[in-house]
């Protein structure tokens, strides 16, 4: 029985849903060091500009920036380093065919902890143009505007 249960967000990359429309989402495993997780379970990581990528039939994640580990010593890890990412063989065979595809990438969206273990949400995605951009949050903004004038009705 794991200590933790449930699931814990350390961190997101929001900047990916505006950037990219996401087609797949998959949950993959992490290979990390153990002042990594430690540095994790503080709450501590960045995916601004992350990005996953092939290396022979092996999926890494880079650019995530987890920072040492306050209390490490010589031990610690390198803060941007690539980490492998742990996927079904199945997966990874899916995943490469659609990107080989023009127009489409691997992105991470989250990191978090599942029952004790470091998990991150991977997505295959395809980039948006400038005006699909502004469609979605014109829409965004549309909705708000619609729950805000239902919110005033009810109060009435």
């Amino acid at each position: 029985m794991p200590k933790e249960s449930g699931r814990k967000v350390v961190a997101t990359n929001r900047k990916v849903r505006h950037d990219y429309e996401i087609l797949d989402t998959y949950e993959a495993g992490i290979a990390l060091m153990g002042t990594e997780v430690k540095s994790l379970r503080e709450g501590h990581a960045n995916m601004g500009d992350a990005f996953c990528t092939f290396y022979g039939d092996e999926l890494w994640m880079e650019q995530t920036n987890i920072p040492e580990y306050s209390q490490g010593s010589w031990t610690n890890h390198s803060s941007r380093r690539r980490r492998k990412l742990l996927l079904h063989r199945s997966e990874l065979i899916k995943i490469s065919q659609k990107i080989r595809e023009s127009g489409f990438t691997v992105v991470p969206l989250q990191l978090y902890f599942l029952d004790g273990r470091v998990k991150v949400e991977i997505g295959v995605a395809r980039g948006k143009k400038e005006y699909d951009k502004r469609q979605s949050l014109r829409e965004a903004q549309d909705k708000r505007e619609a729950q805000r004038v239902l919110r005033a009705r009810n109060r009435r």
